[in-house]
């Protein structure tokens, strides 16, 4: 039988890509990524042999040093790597966002002057919406910017910065009321602006403060941080796309594309959960036989690799659509959504058939255990999901009566 998840129709190069990523999470990844977890290390050896792979520069067209390949290949490589560790993929990924973002909305100065670095991974991408006191009401936020001759000037508190530590360009989206009269719908009155930064924690450029490393329950390694802006300076010209009021717009654009980058997490650490599950189940033995043999960890076996393989069926769905330069948000939210889900679910059977020993900080589905819930609430909620799925197939069924 041929490996779970596999994905028809790619060309010769998707598929060296692919094997070379694999080959890199098996030999330089897995072997390591417990025990930097358990410390909650920066995998900085990781994140530079992803770097020699070019990785940072996948999606950045060939023009300005990238690769130029498709979303479907970017999320097939994430896949692999959230398989190895979920947090390298995060650290991956927001970066992506970040230059995605700048690749379709950005002005042409702004292209040349970000994406060659990014591909190179020179520079190191976040991008920020959330805020403490909103969730997934993103018209709720408080941040602002005001103009002040050709700068803006930013204040407001932003919160969950994957990268925030280590990125040097942040996307952050604030509210500003120039040119977006009272009574302007809120996403309407919303801008992207580009804010460089050196890396590191506290104030890293004036008016701009990043107070430290959030503490999680998992999806360790990678900074989740906070962001203080205190009458930051920036200049009119980093505007993203240079016009005011398109940032909501912009950032769901990246989020987007950011569902089938999480859907693709769920994929991979769901792939790894499995591979543990299975061969846990061929070594552990309990009344004189294999425990696979016992027709109640087979059924949980069969149930896990149906699951893996329509989450991840679903996700290269959804980013061939978008490939496609279709409207993807339907089969992105069904993406993200299902396969976050099924991923709880299988590294929770998993986790079952280690028994006790899946209690143990010793072996390897301890870590996804506590890694998995995170996809639950990253790039938006269940809940988030459903509403946009609902709203998508009202559209698309809308009964003429």
């Amino acid at each position: 039988m041929s490996r779970l998840a596999q994905t028809h129709g790619l060309t010769d190069v998707q598929r060296e890509i692919l094997s070379t990523v694999r080959d890199f999470v098996d030999k330089e990844i897995i072997p390591v990524a417990t025990e930097l977890e358990h410390r909650d290390e920066y995998p900085q050896d990781i994140v530079d042999g992803l770097k020699e792979l070019g990785l940072f520069g996948l999606m950045i067209p060939e023009e300005y040093g990238g690769l130029g390949e498709s979303l479907l290949t970017y999320a097939l490589c994430v896949e692999e790597i959230a398989r190895g560790w979920m947090s390298v993929s995060g650290i991956i990924n927001t970066h992506f966002i970040v230059a995605y973002m700048l690749k379709q909305h950005g002005t042409q100065e702004q292209k040349d002057h970000f994406l060659p670095r990014m591909a190179a991974g020179d520079i190191r991408g976040a991008f920020s919406m959330s805020e403490p006191a909103l969730g997934s009401d993103v018209s709720a936020i408080s941040s602002k910017a005001v103009r002040d001759g050709e700068e803006y000037v930013l204040n407001g508190q932003k919160m969950w910065l994957t990268n925030g530590g280590t990125s040097s360009l942040v996307a952050v989206l604030v509210k500003s009321d120039e040119g977006h009269p009272e009574g302007t719908a809120p996403h309407k009155s919303m801008t992207t602006f580009l804010v460089e930064k050196e890396p590191g924690f506290g104030e890293v450029r004036p008016g701009l403060t990043i107070p430290g490393k959030i503490d999680k329950m998992g999806y360790k390694g990678v900074d989740t941080t906070e962001l203080i802006m205190d009458g930051l300076r920036i200049p009119a010209n980093r505007v993203l796309g240079g016009v005011t009021g398109r940032g909501f717009y912009q950032m769901m654009d990246g989020v987007e594309v950011g569902r089938v980058n999480v859907a693709a997490r769920g994929c991979g650490v769901a792939q790894r959960a499995f591979e543990l599950g299975v061969r846990y189940a061929q070594q552990r033995h309990t009344f004189g036989k294999q425990i696979a043999q016992h027709q109640a960890i087979q059924f949980k076996l069969a149930e896990m690799a149906t699951k893996v393989e329509a989450a991840h069926a679903m996700m290269v769905n959804a980013a061939r659509k978008k490939d496609s330069g279709e409207r993807n948000d339907l089969e992105a939210g069904m993406a993200k959504y299902l396969a976050s889900e099924y991923c709880k679910e299988v590294v929770e059977d998993a986790f079952r058939i280690h028994g006790g020993y899946g209690f143990s900080k010793e072996y390897e589905i301890e870590r996804l255990y506590r890694e998995a819930p995170m996809l639950l609430i990253g790039e938006g909620t269940a809940e988030i999901q459903k509403m946009i799925i609902g709203r998508r197939l009202l559209e698309e069924y809308r009964f003429q009566g």
